[in-house]
């Protein structure tokens, strides 16, 4: 692909109008959730994974990463509809992870790690001290998932930053996004408090965003088409 053409090819992705509804819904969810203003703002939020997710399709970009973004649309809504679906969201969230490892597992991924072992043994160790610091606060129902739950995180953060800087970036945003969550959970920080949960939807939204778009950048970057079975 030419350089010209590759450059249209970009421009034509950026102003999509799912993406644009993205990046619109994204705003008024936080401003929303600054102001506390139930129950908009979990509508708003039920809204960003699914924007995304029909913009990768219109990109004719990986079929996991449109898997993944249905599953954090779950996990959103889940976790929406009441503290007795908290571990409802959370596998659906897990079922999310899953994709995206798995992405960036084909994607070479392990061979790169295994080049790089630094990056695994710091996600492992940041996410090991996470869950000792919140292991005491959790309710006994929730111990078991947190730890898989967050090998999972450490999975994304990994092989996304193997892979692709900013789709790193987006897996490190999500790890951190989930960490305040858990640290919430546990009674560590103020889950009422409004920094803390914009915080939480701020960082999120960031990392699907970047988790999403840097597939169909590093396709751009390799002058090729992104294949809908990739």
């Amino acid at each position: 692909m030419s350089r010209p053409s590759r450059t249209v090819t970009v421009m034509t992705a950026i102003r999509s109008p799912w993406l644009i509804a993205f990046g619109a819904v994204a705003i008024v969810h936080l401003a929303l959730n600054g102001a506390g203003a139930d129950p908009w703002d979990n509508i708003t939020k039920c809204l960003l994974a699914p924007l995304l997710a029909a913009w990768v399709v219109q990109q004719e970009g990986p079929r996991l990463i449109v898997l993944a973004l249905v599953f954090c649309f779950l996990g959103d809504l889940f976790l929406e509809l009441g503290d007795d679906l908290f571990i409802v969201g959370m596998a659906a969230f897990a079922v999310a992870h899953v994709a995206f490892i798995a992405f960036f597992v084909q994607r070479g991924a392990l061979d790169r790690l295994r080049g790089r072992p630094l990056i695994l043994v710091a996600y492992t160790v940041a996410a090991i001290a996470m869950v000792a610091w919140c292991w005491g606060g959790l309710e006994p129902d929730l111990r078991p998932a947190i730890p898989v739950y967050a090998a999972l995180l450490v999975g994304t953060a990994a092989t996304s930053l193997a892979t692709d800087v900013r789709a790193g970036v987006g897996g490190a945003l999500f790890l951190v996004s989930d960490g305040i969550i858990a640290l919430s959970e546990a009674g560590r920080i103020d889950e009422d408090a409004a920094a803390a949960g914009f915080a939480i939807m701020a960082l999120y939204l960031l990392a699907i965003f970047l988790l999403a778009t840097a597939t169909a950048a590093r396709g751009q970057r390799q002058g090729r088409g992104l294949s809908v079975t990739s």
